[in-house]
C-alpha cells in the first residue's frame, strides 16, 4: 500500500471509522491486497465485532504472519470474543513469546487461560449431568422440598416487596399455564417455595462463588426471587420477567430467569436446563451480561441454591465501597452527555461542582452512590431533567426515559453502574401530578417556577 493510503487508514482507525476501512480495502482487487492491507482489513472486522470475517482474512495471510506478534494478537482477539478461549490462549501465548512484556497481550492471555479452564470444567460438568439425567433430583416418591429447613423467617417483609414482587400463591392451573408459556417444567422446590410466598425479597441475598463475577470476587447478589405468575412486572411471565430478559436483553435461551440482581438487568440468576432437558431438574447458574453473558455455576438445584444463600453482612465492604464512591463523585470524569449539558449552563456558576457536592452528600448519607426516592435523589432527578430539556426542548416522555441512563446512571467514571427504571418513572409521574412538569404536544418541560426552584436549590 502507498503511504498516503496507510495514513488515511490510520486516521480512520483512530476515529473508529472501521466500516470505512473495510469499504476502502474491499474495493481493492484481492490479488492486489498485500499483507498490510489484509491485516488492516481483518483488524477492522475485529473492531466491528465481525470476528468470523476477521479470521477468514487472517487465514489468507497465515504464512506471512508466522513471525508477526500482531498477527497472533489479532487472531487471539477474534477467538477470544468468539468464546474459543483455548485457541485464543494459544494465539496470545505465541504473541507473548514473539514480543514479551506487552501488557495487552499478557492480560488477554491470562483471561483466555482462565476462561478456557472454566469452559473445560463446564463442559465436563454438563457431560456428567447429561449422563446422570435419568437419575433426576425429584424422582424419589418421598422427596419433600426443604425438609428440615424453616421458611418462616426466609422473606423480608416490606411495602416495596409487596408492591413489586409478591403475588397470591399460585394455583395448580396457573403453574401449568406458566410452565407452558416458558417451555420448562419448574422444579418442585421452586413451586413449594412459591406456595409459601409467591415471589419477594429474601433476607439473605448473597450466594458464594468460587470465581469472580462482575459483582464481586467471591459472591453474587440478588435483588429478589421472581414469583410464578403474570401480575407483577417482576414475575416469571411478567412484562420484565424471564422471556423479556431473554428476548430483549439477550440472555441465553437455556432456561428460566428466576432472580434479578442489583445491577438492574446486567446480571441474572437462571435455572439451566441444558443438561436435564425441559422436564428435568435444572441447575442454578449466574449469567453476567457485563462479561459477554458469562455463565458461572452456582448450585446443583434450586433447593441447594436457596439453602446456600447468605446474608450480605458476610461480605460487608461498606467502608471500602463508600470511600471508593466518594472518590468517584469527587474526581470521576462526567459522561460525554452530562459534560455537554453542563457546558450549556449559564444560570448557575460552577454547575459541575454543584452536582458533585450534592452527590457527595448522597454518598455520605447512604454509603454508596445511588438515587432512590429521597429528597436529594429527587433533586438530582430534577437537575438532570432540567439540564437535558434545556438543551433538547423537544423531548417526549419515552425519549427522556431512553436517554436518562447516559447521563449518570451508566455515566462511566462518574456513574452508578445501574439503576431501577421504576424510580425514574415514579419521580416523573409525581412531578407531573404536582404540576411541576408539563406535557404539551407530547413534549415534556419544567414550568418556569420549577426551573427557578431547581436553580435556587443548586
Amino acid at each position: 500500500m502507498d503511504q498516503k493510503l496507510i495514513e488515511q487508514l490510520t486516521q480512520w482507525h483512530e476515529e473508529d471509522e472501521h466500516q470505512q476501512i473495510v469499504n476502502t480495502l474491499l474495493a481493492i482487487p484481492e490479488k492486489d491486497q498485500d499483507y498490510e492491507a489484509v491485516s488492516r482489513l481483518a483488524r477492522a472486522y475485529n473492531n466491528l465485532g465481525m470476528y468470523e470475517e476477521a479470521l477468514e482474512q487472517f487465514a489468507r495471510i497465515s504464512n506471512e504472519g508466522q513471525n508477526d506478534p500482531k498477527w497472533y494478537y489479532r487472531v487471539g482477539f477474534a477467538f477470544y470474543y468468539l468464546k474459543r478461549y483455548e485457541e485464543a490462549a494459544q494465539a496470545f501465548g505465541i504473541a507473548d513469546t514473539l514480543e514479551p512484556g506487552d501488557e495487552d497481550t499478557g492480560l488477554l492471555l491470562k483471561w483466555s487461560r482462565q476462561k478456557a479452564e472454566k469452559q473445560r470444567r463446564q463442559e465436563q460438568w454438563l457431560a456428567a449431568k447429561r449422563a446422570a439425567a435419568s437419575d433426576s433430583y425429584d424422582s424419589a416418591a418421598n422427596y419433600a422440598p426443604f425438609a428440615g429447613m424453616s421458611l418462616s423467617d426466609f422473606w423480608e417483609d416490606s411495602e416495596y416487596a409487596r408492591k413489586s414482587y409478591i403475588s397470591e400463591p399460585p394455583t395448580d392451573e396457573l403453574i401449568v399455564s406458566v410452565e407452558e408459556e416458558l417451555g420448562y417444567k419448574l422444579p418442585a422446590s421452586y413451586i413449594a417455595l412459591m406456595k409459601k410466598q409467591n415471589g419477594g425479597i429474601p433476607k439473605n441475598t448473597c450466594f458464594p462463588t468460587e470465581e469472580a463475577t462482575s459483582w464481586a470476587e467471591d459472591h453474587i447478589a440478588i435483588t429478589s426471587i421472581l414469583g410464578i405468575g403474570r401480575e407483577k412486572s417482576y414475575s416469571l411471565c411478567g412484562d420484565l420477567g424471564s422471556r423479556f430478559m431473554i428476548e430483549e436483553w439477550g440472555y441465553p435461551d437455556i432456561g428460566v430467569v428466576i432472580c434479578d440482581c442489583p445491577s438492574a438487568g446486567h446480571d441474572v440468576v437462571m435455572l439451566d436446563y441444558r443438561a436435564c432437558g425441559p422436564d428435568g431438574e435444572p441447575e442454578v447458574i449466574h449469567v453476567d451480561q457485563e462479561d459477554d453473558y458469562e455463565v458461572t455455576f452456582l448450585a446443583e438445584n434450586f433447593e441447594a441454591f436457596i439453602k446456600g444463600l447468605v446474608n450480605e453482612e458476610e461480605y460487608d465492604t461498606s467502608a471500602e465501597d463508600k470511600e471508593a464512591d466518594l472518590h468517584k463523585v469527587a474526581r470521576g470524569k462526567f459522561s460525554p452527555l452530562l459534560a455537554e449539558l453542563c457546558a450549556q449552563v449559564t444560570e448557575v456558576e460552577q454547575i459541575e461542582q454543584k452536582i458533585r457536592n450534592i452527590c457527595t452528600r448522597i454518598v455520605e448519607e447512604k454509603g454508596h452512590f445511588s438515587f432512590h426516592a429521597d429528597e436529594r435523589s429527587y433533586l438530582m432527578y430534577d437537575v438532570q431533567f432540567w439540564l437535558y430539556t434545556k438543551s433538547y426542548p423537544d423531548t417526549s416522555r419515552q425519549q427522556y426515559l431512553d436517554i436518562y441512563p447516559k447521563m449518570i446512571a451508566f455515566g462511566g467514571e462518574f456513574g452508578q453502574g445501574g439503576y431501577a427504571p421504576s424510580w425514574i418513572t415514579d419521580w416523573l409521574d409525581q412531578r407531573v401530578r404536582e404540576g411541576r412538569i408539563m406535557q404539551q404536544n407530547g413534549q415534556l418541560r419544567f414550568t418556569d417556577q420549577a426551573i427557578t426552584e431547581v436553580i435556587n436549590l443548586l
